[in-house]
């Protein structure tokens, strides 16, 4: 059974609500953002504009999520300095650069400049969030996404900060014009990459659904193969949106935490029609009315069937960890 250290127990319990369910709302989008706001010039959207949507998102959401996942950039300390971050939501920030090295069927994440764990704590940050795109059939690729994942660990060992990690799966050579076929292996390659990644000292894994809906729909089959993803992670696991329509994220949380899931952290699934709105004060009232909808629809399911946090820690919330008269001198 994995040790809590104290500092992580305590970003875990800022992340999750009251329950120990992670009811999360990603808004750390960057390229894809800029896409959504001008599909035909997504370069021309500016700093600005960024930062007015992240604070836009955060003023609206952040209220009825358990935590928010911010980046950099254009959104977690702008959200702070505003004061539209409450101070009973969560902040969970990415570490990342945008996109990925190498080509498409070659996927090489990297750290974003300037910018490290320690920073993530000096903010007052709850947790580390990092995406990796991941094969684990291309072993020599693997093998240097693991070295990276492992290095941040270490460093959110040092700074006692929970750690959570969204690896991505991605097709390669014939499946990248065949959908189906893709599909097919995605099954096999999250339940093999949550082996993987929770082999490490991670605390979070964010998983993708282990199939592909549009596919597959018996109901009997998709549990079994979340019970699967369930066995394969070391560690509580969140199920994440990848942009699908809304009624399918919220199937796939209703499946996903029957089999194990200690709840979701979402992103466009929630909020993505909205910023194809122009009018700001339209988008607002979408954001405000549908989005947060949304969310209380997303968190009703997971409070029902998702399983806490601390439970898959194999500990019980009045002791979460074993605490010795001293130890502050050893912390």
């Amino acid at each position: 059974m994995k040790r809590l250290s104290i500092g992580k127990i305590r970003g875990l319990q800022q992340i999750a609500n009251s329950d120990g369910i992670f009811t999360m709302c990603a808004m750390d989008h960057r390229e894809s953002l800029r896409s959504m706001i001008d599909e035909g010039h997504p370069e021309e959207v500016d700093y600005t504009e960024m930062v007015e949507r992240k604070l836009e998102l955060c003023s609206t959401l952040a209220k009825y999520a358990s935590a928010v996942l911010l980046d950099p950039i254009f959104g977690a300390a702008q959200c702070i300095s505003h004061g539209v971050l409450p101070d009973s939501t969560g902040l969970l920030v990415s570490l990342e650069a945008t996109g990925y090295e190498g080509g498409k069927g070659h996927r090489l994440t990297k750290l974003l400049d300037e910018w490290s764990v320690g920073k993530i704590k000096r903010m007052g940050a709850s947790a580390v969030k990092i995406l990796v795109y991941y094969r684990p059939d291309l072993k020599q690729l693997a093998s240097q996404q693991l070295d990276t994942v492992n290095r941040v660990a270490k460093e959110c060992i040092e700074y006692d900060l929970p750690f959570l990690v969204e690896p991505k799966s991605y097709p390669v050579d014939k499946e990248i014009d065949n959908p189906r076929e893709f599909a097919v292996q995605k099954e096999r390659l999250v339940i093999e990459t949550a082996r993987d990644i929770t082999a490490l000292p991670v605390d979070v894994l964010k998983a993708e659904f282990p199939a592909d809906l549009h596919y597959k729909q018996d109901e009997p089959e998709l549990i079994n193969l979340c019970h699967q993803l369930d066995m394969s992670s070391q560690v509580p696991w969140v199920i994440l949106s990848a942009g699908v329509d809304f009624d399918l994220f919220c199937h796939q949380v209703e499946i996903a935490c029957q089999a194990g899931a200690s709840g979701f952290l979402g992103g466009r699934a929630i909020w993505q029609e909205a910023m194809y709105i122009d009018d700001t004060r339209e988008r607002v009232h979408y954001l405000s009315t549908v989005g947060a909808d949304r969310l209380k629809r997303l968190t009703g399911i997971a409070s029902k069937y998702a399983v806490p946090w601390y439970k898959r820690y194999g500990v019980a919330t009045r002791e979460l960890a074993h605490i010795s008269p001293g130890w502050y001198k050893e912390y």
